[in-house]
């Protein structure tokens, strides 16, 4: 019986064939599981900008102008402010802003939940809104606590990010 017992033990040989073994599949999957990670920031951003894009241009149907071009009632034209509030609650037919809907404020919210957070580097995590009122939106190296940058005029919207995706594109170009 002795002898029996001896051989079921594993060899150093087969030993090392099963660490091989996992190595190799280890080699094979984590790249994988990097470009998943990696790739994930861009769908993140998509995401985002379809629901803010969604969310502008229904307020642009609704009101005739982009959101934040005019005062709500208390933040600016203009204004970083007003282009939140105007999406976050409800609204008139001039864009002034109510946190209850009634007989005048019968418009929105278009975005229940707030502006949604920048989801890659630099400004990651970040949810406020460069506004310009000339120009194509891109990276704005002074906007340092904005995730998003809105053209109130054009109603062109894009990611406050000079990162690129896996396949090299600006983000900013989305």
């Amino acid at each position: 019986m002795s002898v029996a017992r001896r051989n079921r033990a594993f060899s150093l040989v087969e030993l090392i064939v099963v660490v091989v073994i996992i190595g190799i599949l280890a080699a094979i999957a984590i790249p994988r599981f990097s470009r998943g990670a990696s790739g994930a920031g861009g769908s993140g951003i998509k995401a985002n900008l379809s629901v803010l894009r969604n969310a502008i241009e229904l307020y642009y149907y609704e009101h005739g102008d982009y959101p934040g071009k005019n005062t709500d009632g208390t933040n600016a034209a203009g204004s970083e402010g007003a282009f939140i509030a105007q999406l976050i609650k409800y609204s008139d037919e001039d864009g002034d802003v109510s946190d209850t809907k009634d007989s005048t404020h019968r418009y929105g919210p278009y975005l229940r939940k707030g502006i949604p957070a920048c989801p890659v580097s630099p400004r990651l995590g970040k949810t406020g809104v460069h506004m310009l009122d000339t120009g194509v939106p891109a990276y704005t190296a002074g906007a340092a606590d904005a995730g998003w940058v809105f053209n109130y005029n054009t109603g062109d919207l894009c990611v406050n990010s000079n990162d690129t995706d896996p396949d090299t594109v600006a983000y900013d170009t989305y």
